[in-house]
């Protein structure tokens, strides 16, 4: 059914506020703060943590696989309820969103802190049941701030290249924070190629006051512009969301989409730690490795608003995991490949990725603006919440394969040396993997996923003739 003949009238979107600055460099770059402060940890954890685990407290892959896939399992369906929360509060004067962020980034960043601590004078299996609780509840409390955050973007503006913009100012924050741990963090957290259990607790300390610092950041150069107007005696039919969420094909595409694309990234994290360690015997290279996936943003993001302004979201990011898909398969064909050519081809297939990642949250908003249009209910929290819900069995997965795939291939944390058939099983983890599933979500992306730009561009236009029409 088309967007012209579906008779909707959507809830009204007012903007409540008298003296609103319009939207601008100010907004971009507190949003920017937000996933900067968000990945300071959030990278340290998905890249290193496994290393930590295995390398300090002893644990094998396989045993940190299971805890990371219950854990993002749990956190999955902690996103839901956080975000209906969300829905469910009123409007404060400082927004709907901006206060649950300022609130609950003090105890995240000390359940991160804590992750990272080794009591002294107890016995190793209460230091790893201790280091495991801190992780769960860090990754609960992640909730807590990533929700509303996320969902904020939706209100700061209504305008469909905007959001484009804060998407890639999203993703610039969250590559600020990835130049930062995955080039300074092999420096910092290995001593002579051997991790260090008081560096780790160092690093997690000054990644800790930084991310706090970005959020406050985040809090006061943001502004949310577009407010729900409060209807008296009213509130959300859940069983409609429900309904509304089944028929919302961009949304369970994207989802789709997403959990193959963030097993994928977080897969490539994991496992070159070990890869750049044991393969190829250099964690510098690892550092070089944070450093090219770094500058592929900033050369790609140029060149961002004006494709998409062109071709459309869907179309760029296709194209993005294409390239990436291509360049991870060639490394596995070639034979005997260098750190140098391994390092230049990956960037390529950095490069891809990090094209679609610039966009992604911009899907996001498309989706929520679909859901408007469906069920004629404004619920950010609620859809926000729904496709974290995903990234996070994204993450589970990777948690789970990453232990598994690890421990499959025959790595010994307390061999000095890899056999050479664990060499191969690593370097085919790095490369073959990601590239069959980057290929899985180009054909996601590009076949199923219905908003091309042309549909996006009338969804605006229908939910602006409709809100206008007071």
């Amino acid at each position: 059914m088309g967007l012209a003949e579906e008779r909707i009238q959507p809830e009204e979107i007012v903007n409540t506020s008298k003296t609103v600055l319009p939207f601008g460099m100010r907004d971009k770059f507190g949003y920017l703060f937000g996933d900067f402060g968000n990945d300071f940890f959030f990278i340290l954890v998905s890249s290193y943590l496994m290393v930590y685990y295995t390398d300090i407290l002893h644990v094998s892959a396989a045993a940190v696989g299971v805890l990371f896939a219950v854990a993002r399992i749990w956190d999955a369906f902690a996103d839901v309820i956080w975000g209906r929360f969300i829905d469910s509060r009123k409007t404060t004067k400082h927004g709907k969103f901006i206060p649950w962020i300022f609130r609950m980034s003090f105890p995240l960043v000390i359940s991160g802190v804590l992750m990272f601590v080794q009591i002294p004078g107890v016995s190793d299996g209460f230091n790893v049941a201790f280091a495991f609780a801190m992780y769960i509840l860090w990754g609960t409390l992640y909730a807590t701030v990533n929700i509303p955050y996320g969902s904020m973007a939706s209100v700061i503006t209504d305008n469909p290249v905007e959001r484009t913009s804060l998407s890639t100012w999203r993703t610039m924050g969250a590559s600020m924070a990835a130049l930062i741990i995955n080039v300074g963090g092999p420096l910092i957290l290995f001593q002579d190629n051997v991790a260090s259990a008081n560096r780790f607790l160092l690093a997690a300390i000054i990644f800790g006051i930084l991310s706090l610092a970005c959020y406050m950041a985040c809090v006061t150069l943001s502004t949310e512009r577009i407010v729900q107007a409060e209807k008296v005696n009213e509130r959300g039919d859940f069983k409609k969301t429900v309904k509304g969420l089944g028929k919302n094909k961009p949304l369970l595409w994207l989802l789709v989409t997403s959990v193959i694309f963030m097993l994928t990234m977080l897969m490539i994290g994991s496992v070159n730690v070990y890869l750049f360690k044991n393969y190829f015997g250099s964690t510098v290279a690892l550092s070089i490795v944070g450093f090219i996936q770094t500058a592929v943003v900033f050369i790609a993001m140029p060149f961002i608003k004006p494709a998409v302004a062109r071709f459309g979201k869907k179309e760029v990011g296709s194209v993005g995991l294409l390239l990436a898909s291509v360049s991870y398969l060639l490394l596995y064909a070639l034979p005997d490949v260098s750190v140098t050519l391994f390092l230049v081809l990956s960037g390529v297939g950095m490069f891809g990725m990090q094209t679609f990642n610039l966009i992604i949250w911009a899907f996001v908003t498309d989706v929520i603006d679909y859901h408007e249009y469906l069920t004629n209910l404004r619920e950010d929290g609620t859809v926000y919440s729904i496709y974290s819900f995903a990234r996070k069995i994204g993450q589970a997965a990777a948690a789970g394969v990453a232990g598994f795939a690890i421990t499959a291939v025959g790595y010994d944390a307390t061999v000095g040396t890899q056999p050479q058939d664990v060499l191969d099983g690593l370097y085919g983890l790095a490369t073959l993997i990601p590239g069959v599933l980057f290929l899985l979500g180009f054909i996601a992306l590009a076949i199923f996923y219905p908003l091309n730009k042309k549909r996006t561009d009338n969804l605006t236009a229908y939910l602006s003739e409709k809100r206008e029409a007071k």
